[in-house]
């Protein structure tokens, strides 16, 4: 005989092929707001309530359905269920909220989306207090003394005071009173910012170094922590080939390729490490290949529980970055 199972968080119940309740089980305990959260949160889960299981022991072959899916008459809510349902319904949600607070994934992902935004912002006020120093103090070289422009103008009472910290000679360009208050604003507004960024690195690093340790020791933990957001979770990261995580990061550069049949990209953020990016570019490929297996192998560490790596394993994959270099001393044919 062909028999369904259906339940939510009142009642269980079988009904035969045509429709007919041939069993039921219902929750008979005191209703109150705390117990029908725990329930909601079972089903929510994709679990039974103690009544299905009921049930479902004594009918097992008896097929599941949740009420929206059944075809059968399921019993209304009553107007004192409806009250119970909405005030565990907000329940559920706050508890929800609080869990999503001490999920690592979701903190380091607000973390590094800031600290991303507030880099791009910061590197535009740079900018612009750079090329508008430099429009006053034409003798200055803005591309070896660029990071000390900003401290400089903000530590200044003056142009003049400027060009004397920066030891460079001053212009004939007469600079009011509100314009240089608006230059060295500016440059108090950049600083700040700086400091700004400065305290998001630091949070990303420990949180990065807690949550993905062994890839933090290996790839630094601002570039473990772009790969978890990027990869939408260490749980995803841990599962991902080593091919998806050497390119995670060129997601535009990959569907161009797709698209349009460009070169596929060889690396995503993992190029930002130094033992790829200051390397000769015939061997880039190939010590991203080989660092992104190894890092592979340190996010599965970071969350199925494995011995957190120390400087031993990551010396060890350094000495393979340095025999590819010395493998390749000299660029293949396609790089001449």
């Amino acid at each position: 005989m062909y028999m369904q199972l259906v339940w939510d968080w009142r009642l269980a119940r079988i009904f035969d092929e045509e429709g007919r309740c041939i069993d039921e089980s219902i929750w008979t305990t005191q209703r109150t707001v705390g117990v029908t959260t725990d329930r909601l949160s079972t089903i929510a889960k994709g679990r039974m309530t103690s009544e299905a299981l009921e049930l479902s022991n004594r009918f097992p072959e008896a097929t599941y359905c949740t009420p929206s899916e059944c075809d059968f008459y399921w019993p209304e809510l009553s107007d004192e269920e409806l009250i119970l349902l909405q005030n565990a319904s907000i329940s559920l949600a706050k508890l929800g909220v609080a869990a999503a607070a001490h999920d690592p994934d979701r903190r380091l992902e607000h973390l590094v989306r800031a600290m991303d935004e507030m880099r791009a912002s910061h590197n535009t006020l740079e900018s612009r207090i750079v090329e508008w120093v430099g429009l006053f103090l034409s003798s200055l070289d803005l591309d070896k003394r660029r990071s000390e422009i900003v401290k400089a103008t903000t530590s200044s009472q003056s142009l003049d005071d400027l060009a004397i910290i920066l030891d460079v000679t001053p212009t004939n360009a007469e600079v009011g009173l509100s314009e240089w208050e608006g230059v060295h604003g500016w440059a108090v507004s950049t600083l700040s910012q700086a400091d700004c960024l400065n305290n998001l690195e630091e949070a990303v690093r420990e949180l990065a170094t807690e949550h993905l340790p062994s890839l933090s020791l290996l790839l630094g933990p601002i570039l473990a922590a772009q790969l978890c957001v990027t990869a939408h979770g260490r749980a995803r990261l841990a599962r991902f080939p080593a091919g998806t995580i050497q390119v995670l990061g060129a997601e535009k550069a990959f569907f161009s390729h797709l698209r349009q049949g460009t070169n596929p990209p060889k690396h995503g953020h993992i190029f930002q490490h130094p033992w790829i990016c200051r390397s000769p570019r015939w061997v880039r490929g190939k010590i991203s290949r080989m660092l992104a297996s190894k890092a592979a192998i340190a996010a599965r560490v970071d969350h199925f529980g494995g011995e957190t790596w120390g400087s031993k394993q990551v010396g060890k994959i350094e000495n393979l970055v340095y025999e590819i270099r010395e493998r390749y001393p000299n660029p293949t044919s396609r790089w001449r």
